[in-house]
């Protein structure tokens, strides 16, 4: 039998959001998230056994990809930028992706291994390959009770050590616990954040009271006023849904650089200026985006700068250096 590991919710979720979900056909155990970490830094996944998960969700970019686009196995390119992976267990829409299009973290891992512009293989291919590996099937044995190896076991195994990728420790973190001081600067910068004359930001981006730092929803936030790449719209057939996409957790922006769902943003910078005066009306731009009209918040220069300072204290070190998520 598995040995049952249960997450262990740090206090900040514990006291502010409901608990995390983790599927009851798929409980945490110590040898699926093993498993399920072997096969994340596996390239055997890709047709040509050159690809792994990890090569486009690396672990000291807090499991994305500093590259805009991620290169696949035969050298293209996809649209979007890889996101980063932390806190998904608490995604309670369970919507994936940066346009929803799938439900569950389970399925999510599904599409990567088919996706032409990703690994490129056929998931009978990888159930083969799995089989006939010296090491697999005696791990499928110990985490799920069977050796003959499936896609949905496979997924299962990934999603699990994907939902132990917990961030919960950044200098903003501590200072809610006591642990740390921020700086003038910095509690100016929240401040400038939770204002609505000012950044306005934590409606879609959470608070001191939201430790995702994230809605999970999506949000047309003023990116292009003609808008090409439909997001959210493409998935529920709905124009309304035109050009929307997911709030990103603005956790670990230290390490996630590029930004947006096209990584069009290099630096927070351009992020932040994007906010104060680089809006774009189209017919399905956010209510939330209350400025567009003056093009945004408008924010000086001070206010910019400390805003950059506490966002920077979201990031957390531990959890990019933490040898639980590395492949050592």
């Amino acid at each position: 039998m598995p040995t049952s590991s249960p997450l262990k919710i740090p206090q900040l979720f514990q006291d502010n959001i409901l608990s995390p979900v983790v599927p009851t056909n798929n409980p945490q155990t110590i040898e699926g998230i093993a498993l399920g970490k072997k096969l994340f830094f596996d390239p055997i996944l890709s047709a040509d056994n050159t690809q792994a998960c990890a090569d486009c969700h690396a672990p000291e970019n807090a499991f994305s990809d500093t590259d805009r686009f991620s290169d696949g196995i035969d050298g293209f390119f996809s649209n979007r930028n890889a996101m980063p992976l932390f806190n998904l267990a608490w995604n309670y829409d369970e919507k994936f992706f940066w346009d929803g299009r799938v439900f569950s973290l389970e399925h999510q891992a599904f599409q990567p291994v088919t996706d032409p512009l990703e690994m490129h293989n056929t998931w009978m291919q990888v159930e083969q390959k799995l089989q006939q590996n010296s090491e697999y099937p005696n791990l499928f044995e110990q985490a799920f009770g069977t050796s003959t190896i499936d896609s949905s076991l496979v997924t299962k195994a990934i999603a699990q050590f994907e939902r132990t990728l917990i961030s919960s420790n950044s200098k903003f973190d501590k200072h809610l616990l006591g642990e740390a001081t921020l700086t003038s600067e910095e509690l100016n910068g929240f401040n400038v954040f939770m204002d609505e004359t000012k950044g306005d930001c934590f409606h879609c981006h959470g608070s001191d009271k939201n430790p995702l730092w994230t809605d999970n929803m999506f949000h047309n936030n003023g990116l292009d006023a003609t808008i090409t790449d439909l997001g959210l719209g493409e998935i529920t057939g709905d124009p309304a849904d035109n050009g929307k996409f997911k709030s990103p957790s603005l956790r670990n922006l230290t390490f996630t650089a590029p930004y947006m769902h096209d990584g069009r943003f290099a630096t927070i910078d351009e992020v932040i200026n994007h906010y104060s005066e680089g809006l774009q009306n189209s017919p399905t731009i956010d209510p939330l985006m209350k400025k567009v009209a003056q093009g945004g918040v408008q924010l000086s220069a001070q206010d910019k700068a400390d805003l950059k300072a506490f966002l920077l204290t979201l990031s957390d070190y531990e959890f990019i250096n933490n040898s639980d998520f590395k492949n050592l």
